[in-house]
């Protein structure tokens, strides 16, 4: 049987089940500035490999240390065609389960071992999963701005490049302001004066989305992210005032430490809720929707353990009325942005897909990486992912270890107390 280049995704690898895994490595690089974890499967089929998103931003030497030190020892020599039997072996061998560090570095196995399988069947991995049940997966993006003219002409040009989707964030004074730069403070006489205030949040937000509502065309669909800094009584207030303004839904009212309250504040909130892109297991994506606590799952795919754990949460959304939003910005990596759209196309409870505009650097580490069009995302035809990675250019844009966690550091509310970023 003719040899396949690694980038050629023309025809199927053998399917013989004498093909072993060979090497099992994370590749760590941040060709947009944003550290990215890559896990790369080799097998003994020369050329055949797949590629997994392990991707944990603010913790990627953990992931990389795992996966290069425990879980390749433990998977090398394995046949890759067993993805539930070994993803489950990563997972239960180290008998404390669960974690961000431990799911993303099975995601990247599990992702990867999937795309090693589309190769075999020739077939891109949204048919493994049963094929299409859309085209296309619509997408959200963010528009955000110091104040809200600043955030209404941001949002204004995005609907002009073809999105119906956006989601809107303005800068509240200190360093509370998510999704928007930094303004001065308002506070100069508090114990810490660069703080944030609730109380300001809830006042400004409304008016932000009133103004909003006027300002762009009515069919446009409107979102906005908390970021987890509310209590339930104020998430209850938030949701209430927002109704007039018919947003698309609202996310993160309550931090994860509060999520046996979402039942009671989706019953009070005419808003639909969007939760999850903190949860850090199945398990716990799982009981927010079994308990009635969203209306749309937002999880990471790869903090919940991979394609394999979120194809099966898709199937309970579709079953409980609930409908999917993948978490997708910029510390997603291409080969993530990719399981998610293969969900997306595949399954019934498809919500929206949360969008990121990947730049010329990304393209070049990952080949094949996929673009947003007109606001719509297309899978891949080509088998597996159809994406590849250079690694003479991904070796061009090492990750630092640093950024993130200072910045969190610093969000404090105006008494001094430190805030969930």
């Amino acid at each position: 049987m003719a040899q396949h280049s690694p980038t050629n995704f023309d025809q199927p690898w053998p399917v013989r089940d004498d093909i072993r895994i060979r090497e099992v490595k994370a590749i760590v690089t941040a060709p947009q500035g944003i550290p990215l974890v890559v896990v790369k499967i080799d097998t003994t089929e020369p050329g055949l490999y797949g590629l997994g998103c392990a991707t944990f931003t603010q913790r990627w030497k953990a992931v990389q240390t795992f996966v290069d030190e425990h879980l390749s020892r433990l998977l090398v020599g394995r046949y890759p065609g067993d993805i539930g039997d070994l993803t489950r072996l990563a997972g239960y061998s180290g008998y404390w389960r669960g974690g961000p560090v431990t799911n993303n570095a099975i995601s990247g196995i599990d992702q990867a071992l999937w795309d090693i399988a589309g190769k075999r069947a020739g077939m891109p991995v949204y048919e493994l999963l049963g094929g299409k049940v859309r085209a296309a997966a619509d997408t959200y993006i963010h528009a955000s701005g110091k104040t809200i003219e600043d955030t209404i002409e941001h949002a204004q040009k995005l609907i002009a490049q073809g999105w119906r989707h956006i989601r809107l964030q303005m800068s509240t004074p200190g360093g509370g302001g998510y999704g928007a730069p930094r303004v001065p403070t308002l506070y100069p006489d508090a114990p810490y004066h660069n703080g944030w205030s609730a109380r300001d949040y809830l006042r400004t937000t409304p008016e932000l989305f009133a103004e909003a509502r006027q300002a762009l065309p009515d069919n446009i669909e409107l979102l906005h992210d908390v970021h987890s800094r509310l209590t339930p009584k104020e998430a209850v207030l938030l949701a209430r005032s927002l109704e007039p303004h018919r947003l698309f839904f609202l996310e993160d009212v309550l931090a994860p430490e509060l999520w046996d309250r979402l039942p009671e504040v989706r019953a009070a909130s005419p808003v639909p809720l969007a939760v999850g892109e903190l949860t850090t297991s199945f398990g716990d994506a799982v009981r927010l929707i079994r308990d009635g606590g969203v209306d749309f799952i937002r999880s990471h795919v790869s903090d919940i353990g991979g394609l394999t754990p979120a194809r099966k949460l898709a199937d309970l959304a579709e079953i409980s009325g609930v409908r999917t939003a993948w978490h997708g910005p910029g510390d997603t990596s291409p080969i993530g942005a990719a399981a998610n759209v293969a969900l997306d196309v595949s399954s019934v409870a498809f919500g929206i897909q949360e969008g990121h505009i990947y730049d010329d650097a990304v393209h070049e580490v990952f080949p094949g990486t996929l673009r947003i069009e007109d606001g719509w995302l297309r899978p891949n035809e080509a088998p597996g992912w159809g994406i590849d990675i250079d690694l003479e250019a991904a070796a061009r844009y090492p990750a630092q270890l640093s950024g993130h966690d200072e910045w969190a550091a610093g969000v404090r509310r105006i008494d001094g107390a430190l805030e969930a970023p």
